[in-house]
């Protein structure tokens, strides 16, 4: 089922000349787990802030094509009602929190739906449950850290329910450990049902979780397809983007030795390299 769809979109910001994104057209199926890349400037945040309706109903401009999330057309539907099936966690946490407790963080929401209290405990409990944060529930989110903080803004838009959660560079702010058990989790919510969407440049925690990438440029999409495949393309590194290392390592060695795969994870890339290599001593 397709979750959403962009048709030939077009967006210029308030008094631009030149368009942040052109016609742009893409398909997300349910379950997907998509990373959406590019360099800067490319137009990455502004084609998701087009899939819960913040573009064209809060940033105006000049919009043409269409949007469509879940068959209904965003301009006719409000940020709110489309908020209610995208969830959408941007770069800085701090932005998103409003209370002085984790669990009044994630029940704030629940409470403007007018949910019953107990919904609200339970749809409270299932979030810190899922984002592994039970013992962060009395804590005050300003005095966690920026990987804690995250957490507990997507435990905040999980309990609300949407079917597709949307991530502006969530790894941007976080050190190496905490951006990685936190794309171990956004693999877990995939795989839960959750499609999910991720704008982000650290390419290699997410290229083992994803099935598709869309690579921006200059506002238009120049790359879209299975991962592994994208990056492995030889012209890829003119898009601008972060190629991997261990992936840009074995494109180089491809013109030596016989590779039938690109690796997905360094984890994988170790122990490739252990076979090549013990196959060329048994064969010295």
């Amino acid at each position: 089922m397709k979750v959403i769809t962009v048709e030939n979109l077009t967006y210029y910001y308030p008094g631009s000349t030149k368009p942040a994104l052109k016609n742009v057209s893409m398909e997300i199926e349910r379950g997907d787990f998509i990373i959406i890349t590019g360099p800067s400037g490319s137009g990455k945040s502004t084609l998701i802030r087009t899939f819960n309706g913040l573009i064209p109903h809060f940033y105006k401009g000049r919009f043409e094509g269409r949007v469509l999330v879940f068959g209904v057309d965003t301009r006719k539907a409000s940020v709110a009602e489309l908020s209610r099936k995208v969830g959408m966690v941007f770069q800085d946490p701090e932005n998103q929190i409003l209370t002085l407790s984790v669990e009044r963080e994630i029940a704030f929401g629940l409470e403007n739906l007018g949910l019953n209290p107990k919904e609200i405990r339970r749809r409270v409990n299932e979030s810190l449950r899922s984002l592994r944060i039970e013992h962060l529930r009395y804590r005050v989110p300003f005095e966690l850290s920026i990987g804690e903080q995250q957490k507990v803004v997507v435990a905040a838009v999980l309990a609300m329910k949407p079917e597709v959660l949307v991530f502006d560079e969530p790894t941007a702010h976080m050190d190496p450990l905490s951006a990685l058990m936190f794309a171990e989790i956004l693999g877990e919510l995939n795989k839960q049902g959750y499609t999910i969407i991720v704008v982000e440049h650290r390419l290699d925690l997410l290229v083992k979780y994803a099935n598709r990438m869309v690579v921006l440029k200059d506002g238009k999409i120049v790359k879209i397809g299975y991962p592994l495949e994208v990056l492995a393309e030889e012209d890829i590194e003119n898009a601008g983007i972060n190629v991997p290392k261990y992936i840009t390592l074995f494109k180089k060695l491809r013109s030596y030795v016989s590779i039938a795969t690109i690796p997905k994870s360094t984890d994988e890339a170790s122990k490739m390299l252990r076979e090549i290599a013990y196959g060329n001593s048994n064969r010295g």
